[in-house]
C-alpha cells in the first residue's frame, strides 16, 4: 500500500541525490584532512600559475622601463619585493581556500548526516509497513 509519508520522503531524497547530493557524496568520500589538503594544494598550484602570468604581463607592459633602469635599480630589492607579493598572494589565497574548504566539508557532512537519517527513517517506514 502506498504511504504518503514514504512518497514525500523518497521524493525529497531523490531530489537531493540528483542535485546537491552528488557534490556532497564526493566530498564525503574523503577524510576531512585529505579533502582540505587536496583542495588547498590545487589552489596553491593555481595561485603560483596565476602569479607567474600576472608577473609576466607586468614585465611585458613595463619592459621598456625595466630595460632602461636595469643597471640603475637594486635587483635584490626588486626580487625581495616580488617575493613578498608572491608569498602574500599565494599564502592569502591558500588561507582563504582552507577556510572555504573547511566550511564546505562541514556543511557536506551535516547534509549527508541528514540524508542518512532519512534513509534510516525510510527503512523503518518500510519495515513497519510490512
Amino acid at each position: 500500500m502506498l504511504s504518503e509519508e514514504r512518497i514525500i520522503l523518497m521524493t525529497r531524497m531523490a531530489s537531493y541525490e540528483q542535485g546537491e547530493g552528488k557534490k556532497n557524496v564526493r566530498i564525503g568520500n574523503y577524510f576531512r584532512s585529505d579533502y582540505i589538503a587536496l583542495q588547498t594544494l590545487k589552489a596553491i598550484v593555481c595561485a603560483i600559475l596565476v602569479f607567474g602570468i600576472l608577473f609576466g604581463l607586468y614585465v611585458l607592459c613595463n619592459f621598456e622601463d625595466l630595460m632602461e633602469n636595469l643597471y640603475k635599480m637594486d635587483l635584490l630589492a626588486f626580487a625581495k619585493e616580488v617575493l613578498t607579493y608572491f608569498v602574500a598572494m599565494v599564502g592569502g589565497y591558500a588561507v582563504l581556500v582552507y577556510i572555504v574548504c573547511t566550511w564546505r566539508y562541514a556543511s557536506a557532512k551535516k547534509s549527508l548526516k541528514c540524508y542518512y537519517h532519512n534513509l534510516k527513517k525510510l527503512n523503518s517506514l518500510y519495515q513497519d509497513g510490512q
